[in-house]
């Protein structure tokens, strides 16, 4: 009889000193497989399993599509792609973002869950704002266990304080004591209880595993809602998860209510500076006018186009001054804690 021998681990900001002390604490025997989720920028590099090679003794790498799982490895997501499990082998996905990040940590979790039910331990480490959370409830649901990182010690808490706040979690600890709950949980047999996988599951891993099927389904999860997708300006489909609200569009891209929140907070300012440069340039554009009327002796008209340009003028100080003092730091807030993950692991 198996034990709780697949461990999917999600972090964010701060996660790198996260996990680098939770692998420290692992033996090298240990029963058990370790994938692991830290959000990391698209196209740079990741020297994650380099570190934690170097950190504890177990073998950590970047899978291959289709790998077999083995135990006492540890597989970490590459830039630009979702770590997903599927009947036994490790599959690599470019599916559409989600919570902002590819690799997100929900594909991973919720993939897990379904292929392996309560042989799963989620955990949740150290991270901004609230991936992590729709991924540790679906692992709940097929009667897996969730851990998380005592908010308290974390550097940056969003993630373990979203994860308490909205799913029944078995256990709150520091990392200090992680590793040893990892190993006895990896001891102790689980009965496999048959439980059928929902509708909302299969739908939800096979959008992100590019299943065509799936992702040209009419038949979206959850009921339209009044806002809209804010990387594809597309409807976004309201979930009920539990007692958690998520969000996803019709092509795939998903969102928890903090994460849409702070994505909401980019799209506003990229469209606040794109009209300040409209602004200005229609101010530069109106003054050029005015100049060659008043050339031409068109005081009148000079003087339409002054009046064009002072309005724009005003105008590009009134956004100019929200950029400055509302919406970059509200900005700075929320996306701070993903800029320190990349620069760690760059």
């Amino acid at each position: 009889m198996p034990g709780h021998d697949i461990i999917v681990i999600g972090a964010s900001a701060g996660g790198v000193e996260a996990v680098i002390q939770l692998v420290r604490g692992l033996p090298a025997d240990l029963d058990a497989t370790l994938f692991v989720v830290l959000h990391i920028a698209p196209h740079g590099t990741s020297a994650l399993p380099t570190i934690l090679n170097r950190a504890g003794p177990l073998k950590a790498k970047h899978p291959e599509h289709g790998e077999s799982i083995k135990k006492g490895h540890i597989y970490v997501a590459p830039p630009n792609q979702h770590l997903l499990i599927k009947n036994g082998h490790i599959h690599l996905s470019h599916g559409p973002v989600e919570n902002g990040h590819r690799p997100a940590v929900d594909p991973l979790f919720r993939t897990a869950a379904r292929s392996f039910g309560p042989r799963v331990v989620g955990v949740i480490l150290s991270g901004a704002l609230d991936d992590g959370t729709a991924g540790l409830v679906a692992v709940k649901s097929r009667l897996g266990v969730a851990v998380v990182q005592d908010p308290e010690e974390a550097i940056f808490d969003g993630m373990p304080r979203s994860a308490i706040e909205n799913v029944q979690v078995d256990y709150i600890m520091p990392l200090v004591d992680i590793a040893s709950l990892l190993v006895r949980l990896s001891k102790t047999p689980v009965k496999e209880i048959p439980r059928e996988v929902s509708a909302l599951m299969k739908q939800e891993t096979e959008i992100v595993e590019l299943d065509m099927d799936a992702v040209e389904n009419e038949n979206r999860p959850g009921t339209p809602s009044e806002y809209a997708c804010p990387l594809c300006g597309g409807a976004l489909w309201e979930v009920q998860d539990g007692q958690l609200t998520r969000f996803r569009c019709r092509v795939g891209h998903a969102f928890s209510p903090e994460t849409l929140l702070a994505e909401q907070s980019e799209a506003m300012e990229e469209a606040l500076w794109a009209a300040l440069r409209a602004l200005e340039e229609r101010a530069a554009l109106s003054r050029r006018l005015a100049d060659g009327a008043y050339t031409r002796s068109q005081a009148r008209t000079a003087q339409r186009f002054e009046d064009q340009a002072d309005e724009a003028t005003r105008n590009a100080n009134l956004i100019r001054q929200t950029l400055l003092k509302g919406i970059a730091a509200a900005m700075v807030e929320g996306t701070d804690g993903r800029k320190e993950d990349r620069e760690a692991t760059d």
